[in-house]
This record gives structure tokens, sequence and C-alpha cells, in this order.
């Protein structure tokens, strides 16, 4: 399956077929990112009933702790 992921082409295993699934599978850990599907913001809830496609995108951004 190939995505765009932060407008990157990147080709991914198809046996992912859920958002959770490809999120796990690109190596973030699931409550550290916000992902933008296809232009909507979804919620961790709804990761797993999310059924990804070949051509889908994402945004996917990492939340980064820190400050004094």
């Amino acid at each position: 399956m190939q995505l765009t992921v932060n407008g990157e082409l990147r080709r991914l295993d198809p046996s992912a077929t859920t958002l959770d699934q490809v999120i796990q599978q690109l190596g973030h850990h699931p409550r550290l990112v916000v992902v933008e599907y296809n232009g909507l913001i979804l919620t961790p809830e709804r990761w797993e009933a999310q059924q990804v496609k070949d051509g889908d995108n994402l945004e996917i951004v990492t939340i980064v702790g820190g400050g004094s």
C-alpha cells in the first residue's frame, strides 16, 4: 500500500488496513501524535475503525514535551 505521510510517499505493508495499524507500523507511539487523515483530524478513539486505503494522505505531528 502506498500512502503520503507528511508530504512523503511511503510504501507500507498492505496488512495494515486501519489507521491505528498504520501508526504502529510507522513506529509512532499512539499517545504522542496527532493525526490528520485526508484533511480531517481524527481522535485516537477513531483510529481502530478508520480504514486506510492506497493513496490516502496522512499528516502526523509528534507531541514533544519540554519547557522551563
